[in-house]
């Protein structure tokens, strides 16, 4: 089972937000910003952008993803190395929030910003969209599955309702499945619950 701690919570952004708009000699920068679970989601934010943007020259973006172990990637997209994702890269971390994707979309007005300008015109535009954002606290929670007979039902639900404890699936066939979610902090003490009816098996699943 995996090691708890105390470190549970996490701040990120509650939903999407988009189009914040920043000018700088003749050129747009479009910012975005999504909540985000995975890398692959990465890819369809981005891919929806270039779609809605077909006409702009570059979609700079960064994301963070992780709670203790945290992952990100920066994408300058074709702008000077360093002029684009580090800078949208550094606006998240100044927000101290994570699973979220960053995207800066720019058409190019004609004249060339420099690096300077263009460090100024992401960071700008990503401070914009990320000011717009509304920042929440989300707790780490650990899922568990949980298999026991119907006639034991009663004395699951007793302590899934006692500690307020989410069903995110639930089968009944001979025997009755249930897939909850717990908060980390509180995993250890679920789990020994559980384990004291001696009616069902728990085990964590990763997701």
């Amino acid at each position: 089972m995996s090691d708890i701690s105390e470190n549970d919570t996490y701040k990120t952004i509650e939903a999407a937000y988009g189009d914040a708009l920043f000018k700088e000699k003749g050129s747009k920068f479009i910012g975005y910003v999504f909540p985000i679970e995975n890398e692959e989601e990465v890819k369809i934010h981005i891919d929806e952008l270039k779609k809605k943007h077909h006409a702009a020259r570059h979609w700079c973006y960064a994301w963070q993803l992780g709670v203790e172990e945290k992952s990100y990637r920066v994408n300058d997209d074709g702008e000077p190395n360093n002029s684009a994702g580090n800078p949208i890269y550094g606006q998240i971390l100044s927000k101290d929030i994570t699973n979220v994707l960053v995207v800066v979309v720019r058409y190019f007005g004609g004249t060339k910003l420099g690096v300077g300008g263009l460090i100024t015109a992401y960071k700008t535009t990503a401070k914009l969209i990320l000011d717009e954002a509304t920042i929440v606290d989300k707790t780490v929670n650990v899922n568990f599955q949980l298999i026991f007979e119907y006639q034991d039902m009663d004395k699951v639900m007793r302590i899934v309702k006692e500690n307020n404890l989410e069903i995110l699936e639930q089968k009944m066939n001979l025997n009755c499945t249930f897939l909850i979610e717990v908060r980390k902090k509180n995993a250890a003490k679920i789990v020994q619950l559980f384990k004291d009816l001696r009616c069902l098996k728990i085990r964590e699943i990763k997701r």
